[in-house]
C-alpha cells in the first residue's frame, strides 16, 4: 500500500472511530445509570416494606396499653396499608410516606403518656427496631437519591446530553426525601 495514502486512512478512521466510541461510551453510561437507580429503588422498596412489617407488631402492642388511642393507630394502620400498596412514582411513594412518618411520630407521642408501654420490652424491641429499619431507610435514600443526581447530571451535561438526547434518555428520576419515622435517642444519665 501507498504509504501517502496510509496517513490519510487513518486519520479518517480516527475521525470516525473516536466520536464513535465516545458515543458508545456515553451510551453505556448512562444505561449503566439507569440500572444503578432501578437497583438502589429496589434498595429502599425493601428497608420500606420492612418498616411496613414491624407496623402492625407496634401497632398491635400499642393498642394493648393504648386503648383510647384508636384513631391514632387507625390513621397508622389506614397509611401503613396505603404506602405498602403504593408501587407508583417516586413522587407518590414520598408523598405517601411523609404522611405514615408523621402519622408514626404522632402515634410515639401519644406513648409517652403511657410508662408501663414505654417500659415494655417488646415495645422496647420493637422500637429499636424501627430505629435501625429508618436508619437502613435513610441510607438507601441516600444511594437512590445519588444515583438519580449522576443520572440527571449525565443527562443534562455537555457533551454527554447529546449522546441522551440522541438515544432519547431523559433527565427523569425523583428524588425520594422522607423524614425518618423515629431517631435513637441518647439515653443521658446526670446521675453518675
Amino acid at each position: 500500500m501507498n504509504p501517502s495514502l496510509l496517513i490519510p486512512l487513518i486519520i479518517i478512521a480516527g475521525l470516525v472511530l473516536v466520536p464513535l466510541i465516545f458515543v458508545i461510551a456515553q451510551y453505556n453510561a448512562l444505561v449503566g445509570l439507569k440500572n444503578y437507580i432501578r437497583e438502589s429503588w429496589s434498595d429502599v422498596d425493601v428497608e420500606l416494606k420492612r418498616r411496613y412489617d414491624l407496623i402492625p407488631n407496634l401497632v398491635a402492642t400499642v393498642k394493648g396499653y393504648a386503648t383510647h388511642e384508636r384513631e391514632v393507630l387507625e390513621r397508622v394502620t389506614e397509611l401503613r396499608n396505603r404506602c405498602a400498596a403504593n408501587n407508583g412514582a417516586v413522587a407518590d411513594q414520598s408523598r405517601d410516606e411523609v404522611q405514615l412518618v408523621d402519622a408514626l411520630k404522632q402515634m410515639l407521642v401519644v406513648v409517652e403518656n403511657y410508662p408501663q408501654l414505654k417500659a415494655s420490652d417488646n415495645f422496647l424491641q420493637l422500637q429499636k427496631e424501627l430505629v435501625n429499619t429508618e436508619d437502613r431507610i435513610q441510607a438507601a435514600r441516600r444511594f437512590y437519591n445519588g444515583n438519580v443526581r449522576d443520572y440527571r447530571n449525565k443527562c443534562e451535561t455537555f457533551p454527554s446530553n447529546l449522546v441522551a438526547k440522541i438515544f432519547g434518555f431523559q433527565s427523569e428520576g425523583d428524588f425520594f426525601s422522607v423524614p425518618p419515622a423515629v431517631r435513637d435517642v441518647p439515653n443521658v444519665d446526670f446521675a453518675a
